[in-house]
């Protein structure tokens, strides 16, 4: 991830990024925050994250050629088919400012997330 280690709040860490990879993160954060009001932003790891229920929910960050969304490993893989055409690994579903993940699909990741909290 870039401009990681000065940023403070989430506006920061946004603002330090190139135009293509703010726009991409906020629509990220603006789905996010629709789908879940209740969800609280911090800076965890060094990058913008959201808790929920006291625990954390969803990283988001940026990378010197792609953007990425950490929901953990149990979304991933419960939602494994409708992310393919998307480079993943275990906890990570990586994305470009060019061909973004679709708010459904970030709404349906957070949702697996919330689920696997209330388990």
């Amino acid at each position: 991830m870039i401009h990681r280690k000065s940023a403070k709040t989430v506006a920061a860490y946004l603002q330090k990024l190139p135009p293509d990879q703010r726009a991409a993160l906020k629509r990220v954060r603006a789905t996010v925050k629709a789908a879940v009001p209740g969800a609280v932003e911090v800076i965890s790891y060094q990058m913008p994250a959201f808790k929920y229920d006291d625990r954390m929910l969803i990283f988001y960050g940026a990378a010197a050629r792609h953007c990425a969304v950490f929901p953990g490993a149990y979304p991933i893989a419960a939602l494994r088919k409708e992310l393919k055409g998307f480079s993943t690994s275990k906890g990570t579903v990586r994305f470009t400012p060019d061909r973004p993940l679709p708010a459904a699909l970030i709404r349906k990741l957070v949702r697996a997330r919330i689920a696997e909290i209330r388990r």
